[in-house]
């Protein structure tokens, strides 16, 4: 009983290691402008998109699609499009630059969750980007 116990202590201490305090969280479907919202560095985009599913006609999964672009507020710069996949999946985007933002969501045949997330410098420095192959 107490292993069992340690594993499950274990087991959440691990599922939060680049847990940060969320800021935002924003779902949907389609296009969208998200609301407003301000962030110190550095700060983490948690991204999932999930397809629709299986239809009568066949699955649509290969022709699902996110975009995402970071806007500066008010100025409303264009800071980059930080986020482009066609591709089911999920993903964490580190940013090195606090600041006012807002995003710029376009996605076609998908549902995709997004969390605006402040974490710890010591945080950022574990992080490390997964290679593209």
């Amino acid at each position: 009983m107490r292993k069992l116990a340690l594993l499950v202590c274990l087991s959440m201490l691990a599922a939060s290691a680049f847990a940060g305090d969320i800021v935002k969280e924003f779902s949907g479907t389609g296009n969208r402008t998200t609301e407003i919202f301000t962030v110190n560095s550095p700060w983490l985009l948690d991204w999932r998109l999930d397809g629709p599913g299986w239809r009568s006609n066949g699955s649509y999964e290969d022709h699902v699609a996110l975009d995402i672009t970071l806007i500066e507020v008010p100025s409303g710069r264009h800071r980059g499009r930080v986020l482009h996949t066609k591709f089911v999946g999920n993903g964490l985007k580190l940013f090195n630059d606090g600041g006012t933002y807002r995003l710029r969501i376009s996605s076609m045949l998908a549902r995709w969750t997004i969390k605006i997330e402040q974490i710890k410098p010591e945080e950022a420095d574990a992080y490390t980007p997964r290679k593209d192959n």
